[in-house]
């Protein structure tokens, strides 16, 4: 790189203590120099704000801002990216429990500085030992955005990473906003589908990131419902007029609720509450898909033939999930 761009880091934390001086850490150890940090406190009741403002009376590229009230996690995301200089051409967000590797700005900027129509630079991440995401195939490290998110939809490979393993031109983040849709528990996904649509996708084949544990109530609870299910039928019914052709549209549609109802099909087997029932109901039915009954039987009584044992008689299988929405 001819010139030193600003990056501007952000981390969203709420009660982040025992993780969060590692990730400050990390920003502080980068080989790329030329950044700010904005640390956005979430009205923490532990020691966040006190360790964030240690740091940041030591560096004066450390900058505090705490909200006023509580917010959910993708609203504090909104706040932080409100929170990026004027000035600066990049922005990248580092969750408080991740960190990243200290080439990560470094190899990420120059990604970008050498590609002008890339809009979101992506890398691998390293959770424990495993290692996270499918990257673009190698050597290849740009690729149209359009062409990316068409390959997602019809069943590819996931490139994008969540937050903390991307980088994104500050451009792209003041165009909105409220960058990520805060009604959207998987917004950072969404995102890169709104952004590529016009712009081009860049990919780092290095381990850039190490991904904590994700001990937010909003993982926990995606976890929980497996709301990644109704996420990737929204995607086809949101985004897929923009991406695909009616018979390609028609035809991953038609496979995504399939896999859906067998996964709904096994559940009833491990006897899952009125709100998991009800979830589910309510979001097939936002998405103009009315959860059936009848396909969540027919799915239960294959699972049962396939899975538990071929010679039992399938008697009241539906007996617990008609209990279960009966009762909500």
């Amino acid at each position: 790189m001819t010139q030193n761009p600003l990056v501007s880091v952000v981390t969203p934390v709420y009660n982040g203590e025992p993780f969060l001086s590692q990730c400050i850490e990390s920003v502080l150890a980068q080989t790329y120099v030329h950044w700010d940090y904005t640390i956005v406190n979430n009205c923490s009741t532990d020691r966040t704000l006190e360790i964030a403002q240690e740091y940041a009376a030591r560096d004066p590229r450390i900058r505090v801002h705490t909200n006023e009230a509580f917010v959910q996690v993708n609203q504090n995301y909104n706040n932080a990216f409100r929170e990026i200089l004027r000035e600066s051409k990049y922005c990248k967000v580092i969750a408080a429990d991740d960190w990243m590797f200290p080439e990560c700005l470094e190899k990420m900027i120059s990604l970008a500085e050498e590609h002008p129509s890339v809009a979101i630079v992506g890398a691998y991440a390293l959770a424990e030992s495993k290692v996270m995401w499918q990257g673009l195939p190698f050597p290849s490290t740009v690729v149209a955005g359009r062409e990316i998110c068409r390959a997602w939809l019809l069943g590819g490979p996931y490139v994008f990473g969540t937050a903390s393993s991307e980088l994104f031109r500050s451009d792209i983040i003041r165009s909105r906003h409220a960058f990520y849709n805060e009604s959207n528990l998987h917004a950072d996904s969404e995102a890169c589908l709104e952004v590529l649509r016009e712009n081009d996708f860049g990919f780092v084949h290095q381990i850039l990131v190490f991904q904590g544990a994700q001990r937010d109530s909003l993982t926990s609870f995606s976890q929980r419902m497996n709301t990644y299910l109704p996420y990737w039928l929204y995607e086809l019914v949101e985004y897929g007029p923009g991406y695909l052709d009616a018979e390609e549209l028609s035809t991953r549609i038609r496979v995504r609720l399939r896999g859906y109802y067998g996964y709904l099909g096994e559940q009833v087997y491990r006897r899952r509450d009125a709100a998991f029932w009800n979830y589910h109901r309510d979001r097939l039915a936002a998405l103009g898909y009315p959860l059936s009954m009848a396909r969540v039987a027919a799915a239960a009584t294959s699972y049962a033939l396939n899975k538990v044992n071929p010679k039992t008689v399938v008697k009241g299988i539906m007996r617990p999930f008609r209990n279960a929405l009966a009762g909500s």
